[in-house]
């Protein structure tokens, strides 16, 4: 019998794939908005893929508070997301 994998959805571009391919964000008990490398903090999730295409996507609309269920992303945790954006390949340099 196969493992079970657990499956996520990317928020840029909807794309179903196994947890662990995904890029974790947390939304924190006191508000702050994080990215979480182990996929195990405590707080509310969504997931990316770790493409500059599926980073810009979000980052362009309110996607990602949405999912996040917060009004809006305060301007700190932004940055934060976007530095973090800035050193991920672009898609079609993955495909290589």
């Amino acid at each position: 019998m196969a493992k079970h994998i657990p499956q996520r959805t990317c928020l840029g571009c909807r794309e179903v794939q196994g947890k662990r391919q995904l890029v974790r964000i947390v939304r924190q008990a006191d508000g702050h908005v994080r990215i979480d490398p182990t996929g195990k903090a405590p707080g509310r999730g969504a997931y990316i893929h770790a493409t500059g295409s599926c980073w810009q996507s979000v980052s362009s609309g309110g996607r990602l508070a949405h999912a996040l269920k917060l009004d809006r992303i305060e301007e700190a945790d932004r940055a934060e997301l976007q530095a973090y954006a800035a050193t991920l390949p672009k898609e079609d340099e993955t495909a290589q």
